[in-house]
């Protein structure tokens, strides 16, 4: 029996691709997200926790998932859930999903809702609430300067980027006008370049 050429590559065993969560693992992870992401700032904990953590998604997957979330009509978190759930487990896992990160919050909600009609008034409660929103705000910079990076991955996307906030940012013009504008510009430069790339 020879041996093999000294030369030879090694050889690996093919890797396996991850097993998709179980649906009670996905509605299990979204409820946290939903119950424990005080103050807003879903999309960023949504980042920690699938991306970074469980490694459900690649930081890729996940910005492309918050950019069809955020043009769809509707809450923007509760798209992002959809667009995971169905990403891990199609329908079913959507399902698990959007129903992890709405019904558990929405109960504890409720009961804080009752509560604090009663504490309301209360300037300490004021002041505990701005806590915990700086910290929201915090998150939802952290996921939007992440998402800014990955689309400014040229000179001509970055304008395009640069313009759309300050548009709204500064210039304060109308939301749709600008979507409606800048969306189908950035779209046609995408498919230009997908095309140029596909060409022999």
């Amino acid at each position: 029996m020879s041996a093999p050429p000294l030369n030879s590559p090694p050889t690996h065993p093919p890797l396996t691709p991850p097993a998709a969560p179980r649906l009670r693992s996905i509605f299990a992870a979204f409820s946290k997200i939903g119950l424990t992401s005080f103050g807003g700032g879903l999309s960023g904990w949504m980042l920690r926790e699938f991306v970074q953590r469980r490694a459900w998604l690649t930081e890729q997957e996940f910005l492309s998932g918050l950019a069809l979330a955020q043009a769809f009509p509707g809450v923007n978190v509760v798209n992002l859930a959809i667009w995971i759930g169905y990403q891990l487990r199609r329908g079913p896992g959507a399902l698990a999903a959007a129903s992890g990160i709405v019904v558990p919050p929405m109960a504890v909600a409720l009961v804080l809702a009752a509560l604090f009609s009663q504490v309301g008034d209360s300037h300490r409660v004021h002041i505990v609430l701005a806590g915990v929103a700086a910290t929201a705000v915090g998150l939802s910079l952290q996921t939007g300067l992440r998402a800014a990076r990955a689309a400014a991955s040229n000179l001509l996307r970055g304008l395009i980027l640069a313009t759309t906030f300050a548009a709204i940012f500064f210039w304060r013009l109308p939301l749709l006008w600008v979507v409606g504008t800048m969306a189908p510009l950035s779209i046609g430069l995408a498919w230009a370049r997908i095309r140029a790339e596909a060409a022999p």
